[in-house]
């Protein structure tokens, strides 16, 4: 470690700045959706990236990477949405351990109802706060971070 390179008082501030942002904003996104649907920000996630896959199914495993949690975490979240009629799970027919996670016509309603609040309540905390130009750099800082992590594991955000 004594030869660690060690972030400066700049780098710090912007680091911790950082954290602070990203906890708020999905602190405040998580309560949004669970005050007006009893959706976590995670659940949405699911429901989200399920109604844009073809069929309207993804693989657990892939859905997984596409919400970015682990994939305990997704069976049970997946397990609650199933519980409310939201999801289904299916065995995949060419893989006897795989699963097949399927938006069902309530999650798409409820998907429907939450969308329209979330998408004002994104823009009231972020893109309402930031000009044309700040919004292309940010959009710039976030591809140089990513890189081609992110296109691998062919993630968008919610």
């Amino acid at each position: 470690m004594e030869n660690a390179a060690w972030l400066d008082g700049g780098e710090q501030r912007v680091w911790r700045g950082f954290l602070r942002m990203n906890a708020w904003i999905y602190d405040e996104l998580e309560k949004d959706l669970r005050d007006r649907t009893g959706l976590s920000l995670v659940e949405y996630g699911i429901l989200v990236h399920l109604s844009e896959a073809p069929g309207r199914r993804m693989r657990m495993r892939v859905l997984a990477d596409s919400v970015i949690v682990s994939k305990s975490r997704l069976s049970h979240q997946v397990a609650r949405l199933e519980r409310d009629g939201y999801v289904r799970r299916e065995h995949c027919d060419d893989d006897r351990r795989g699963l097949w996670a399927v938006l069902e016509d309530e999650g798409a309603a409820v998907l429907d109802r939450a969308a329209p609040g979330h998408a004002v309540r994104v823009r009231s905390l972020v893109f309402d706060k930031l000009s044309g130009e700040q919004v292309r750099q940010l959009a710039a800082v976030i591809d140089a971070l990513e890189g081609d992590e992110a296109v691998s594991r062919g993630q968008d955000s919610v």
